[in-house]
């Protein structure tokens, strides 16, 4: 690839390196610069830039970027479209990520271009959960590289898989004694149910006993057949002679392994019996903190299974405790490193050009417009869905009955779009990395099209503001990250964010959508018929 400062006149079919801001021109990074592109830059007195052209065996970023991820999409795992040199990898399903690390290092030593960045191997994953990324870092790969590159991976394809949660069936056995008031082993019981839950499976009972090596081998004999027996102690383990181990022992049972180099969860016990996991549980179970017994729990999960030379194997990254990026695991939040972000629906307009119709409560197929792209931030990844009212406001608030969303009435609204922009914008807290501005009257918009857009958000990076794209033109709703919120919240009048864009071209991500729903909204009566005719 030839790279460097470029005359204007030679940079015909060339990429522009970096953005070109100025009086009559706006340039991104990556635009391939034609006659039109040339003479707005030669108009702007700019007579030299750093521009790039490819050569034969290189592989353009997005072309190279989609390559290089279609052999990492293992089972339970689906890819995003390229773009700027990048494909995001999700989890299709909820279940534990599996990873052949070794091929994965190899392939980031083959090219300083090509990188394949993933979560831990074994990492418990949600659905839609980001698991790995590919990024082309030039404007170009070559070839010669990407290609040893998807060798390797098919080679040892599925090199990535998400195993899904398998739906186990468990039972608790809790031991007592006079000094464990019965409200502990209540909330035991509770936080155990709410962690089966969340690897899939079902908690089909408990029994409480005595504390000693009898009674507990009765009720581990007594127990329901099941995939996972818990016992938890009113006192801890501390040997493998104490008082678990000796009853799942009496009881038929093979002690396995005890501790673990996890903290918190050094105390875990794990055995079998009758083809079954059994776990003696730490202390550290009893609170819903992240602990090691849900390592392991996540992995039988997900039909993985667990010995001991795999415990002793988690001790690389298992200090757990003190770590306030941990997250509890019964915390409803969205995974590590996921930006949050909110979905602002504008339903204040006064639809002067649809005479006396208020187009937001119209029917569209079974619900109201409005009712459309509310119902689709709904079932996307958004964190919240703000619905900005204004115009009419009982009646949208009627047409949304039952939905999940938090009302945000700008009185101001005559005023114009703007008005309605920073009202959405100002109702938003301190925890939101973003939020997609969508536009009440667009009804085809899906939550699939607002989940690509989040796929390709990167607060932090270049692409802070994500844009849907129709064969090249731009439309709505776009995402803004939190740094923008500034510039929005000073707006005035009926033009909206459209001109931010511009300021902020080195900053935009164009994301192509498959079809045209980006630049349908219903302005019209003829416009609503239209929408009405395709049966929504």
């Amino acid at each position: 690839m030839k790279f460097g400062r470029v005359p204007i006149d030679e940079t015909a079919g060339a990429l522009l390196v970096h953005s070109v801001r100025g009086e009559g021109v706006s340039l991104k990074k990556g635009a391939k610069l034609g006659p039109d592109e040339i003479e707005k830059l030669r108009a702007a007195g700019i007579d030299a830039v750093t521009a790039c052209r490819f050569e034969p065996g290189d592989v353009p970023e997005d072309e190279a970027a989609a390559e290089l991820a279609l052999p990492l999409v293992g089972p339970g795992i689906e890819a995003g479209q390229a773009f700027t040199g990048r494909v995001n990898l999700h989890a299709r399903h909820a279940g534990v990520l599996r990873l052949d690390a070794a091929t994965i290092d190899a392939v980031n030593h083959l090219d300083e271009a090509l990188t394949v960045a993933t979560l831990d191997d074994y990492a418990a994953v949600a659905p839609g959960q980001l698991v790995a990324t590919i990024k082309i870092i030039p404007f170009a790969a070559p070839a010669a590289a990407l290609a040893d590159a998807v060798g390797r991976l098919q080679e040892a394809a599925p090199a990535m898989r998400v195993h899904a949660y398998r739906g186990i069936s468990a039972f608790l056995i809790q031991t007592t004694l006079a000094s464990v008031k019965s409200s502990v082993l209540d909330k035991t019981a509770a936080i155990t149910r709410e962690r089966i839950h969340e690897v899939g499976g079902r908690l089909l009972g408990e029994r409480r006993c005595a504390h000693d090596a009898r009674a507990v081998a009765a009720a581990v004999a007594e127990a329901p057949p099941v995939d996972l027996l818990l016992v938890a102690g009113a006192s801890a383990i501390t040997d493998r002679r104490d008082v678990l181990p000796a009853g799942i022992e009496a009881a038929g049972g093979r002690v396995d392994h005890f501790g673990m180099p996890v903290d918190p969860g050094n105390l875990l016990l794990l055995a079998h019996r009758d083809g079954a996991a059994v776990l003696g549980l730490p202390g550290c179970a009893r609170s819903p903190k992240l602990n090691g017994f849900d390592w392991v729990l996540q992995r039988i999960g997900a039909g993985l299974g667990v010995d001991r030379d795999q415990i002793m194997a988690m001790g690389v990254g298992g200090l757990l405790a003190e770590i306030p990026t941990r997250p509890q695991p019964r915390e409803v939040a969205p995974p590590p490193g996921t930006p949050r972000v909110a979905v602002v629906v504008l339903a204040a307009g006064q639809s002067r050009r649809m005479g006396r119709l208020n187009k937001l409560v119209e029917t569209v197929g079974s619900k109201p417009m409005v009712a459309h792209p509310v119902d689709a931030a709904l079932a996307s990844r958004a964190v919240e869905v703000v619905v900005v009212t204004g115009n009419e406001p009982d009646r949208v608030r009627a047409a949304l009955a039952g939905r999940a969303v938090r009302f945000v009435h700008n009185a101001d609204f005559e005023a114009g779009l703007a008005s309605s922009l920073k009202a959405g914008i100002r109702a938003l807290g301190d925890d939101v990395d973003g939020a997609v501005i969508g536009l009440g009257d667009m009804p085809r918009i899906t939550a699939q099209h607002l989940d690509r857009l989040i796929a390709a958000f990167e607060p932090a990076a270049q692409a802070s503001v994500v844009v849907p794209t129709v064969d090249g033109k731009r439309g709505n709703p776009v995402l803004w990250g939190r740094r923008h919120f500034e510039a929005i919240r000073q707006l005035e009048g009926d033009a909206g964010a459209r001109a931010l864009i511009g300021a902020n071209a080195g900053e935009v991500a164009e994301v192509a959508m498959e079809d045209d729903a980006a630049l349908v909204d219903v302005d019209t009566a003829a416009a609503l018929d239209a929408v009405r005719g395709e049966g929504r």
